[in-house]
């Protein structure tokens, strides 16, 4: 399976796919860090909200390079569940190696401030607040990207739907008085708790809320990838 997870990846980077989401989210992350300095857990909690999109189009991208042809004779050699396994994985490296671009990009930006905040937070625990919020975003951007993927859509069109609608609906959604706010990964609601002093069941709940809704939906992602195998 690590072998299939490297060809993927390796598919992905030389025929220059991975290009498109990188520079979206370059330029992304360059719009919000171009306009002035802001402490370090507030910023990285835009910064999250701001890459889902751009994760879940990767994913969408990765996954999307295999030839359908390919992917049935990946599933006969090492089985489908490890198929399906090794598509997420790379997907999920792939999304660390952008949380890691977004997570040091903005001090050379000048986009960040050193220094504690008038709460007296220290910088280094907002960046460890900005690792959590993107980590948190990042699984569920992954299952997003899956289910878009030629996979399971079997149309670019339904895709990009997917794509849009799963893009706004967590922003929508997620907004502060959302009267369905369990529809969507808690990006939103992580973004306004990284503003202030997050307590430990704060966390734990956000976290858990994040785990789960990413479970249920790769857990649909898989079980359609085996109705349709």
């Amino acid at each position: 399976m690590i072998a299939l997870v490297r060809l993927r990846l390796a598919g992905f980077v030389r025929t220059g796919r991975a290009l498109a989401p990188v520079l979206a989210g370059l330029l992304a992350l360059g719009i919000l860090y171009g306009g002035g300095r802001a402490r370090p857990a507030e910023a990285y909690g835009v910064s999250a909200v701001v890459l889902f999109p751009v994760l879940a189009w990767q994913t969408k991208i990765l996954l999307d390079i295999e030839p359908d042809v390919q992917r049935r004779l990946a599933q006969v050699v090492v089985g489908p569940a490890r198929e399906r396994a090794a598509g997420l994985l790379a997907a999920t490296l792939a999304g660390l190696a952008v949380v890691a671009v977004a997570l040091v990009l903005p001090w050379p930006l000048g986009g960040l401030t050193p220094a504690a905040g008038p709460d007296g937070r220290p910088a280094l625990v907002g960046v460890a607040l900005g690792l959590w919020a993107h980590l948190l975003a990042l699984p569920a951007a992954v299952a997003l990207g899956a289910l878009a993927s030629r996979a399971i859509t079997r149309s670019a069109g339904y895709g990009v739907a997917v794509l849009a609608v799963g893009s706004v609906g967590f922003v929508v959604f997620g907004l502060s008085g959302s009267l369905v706010p369990w529809l969507v990964p808690p990006l939103m609601a992580t973004a306004r708790a990284v503003t202030g002093p997050v307590a430990s069941g704060t966390g734990l709940l956000l976290t858990g809320w994040a785990a789960l809704w990413s479970a249920v939906a790769l857990a649909g992602y898989a079980w359609v990838r085996r109705t349709r195998a």
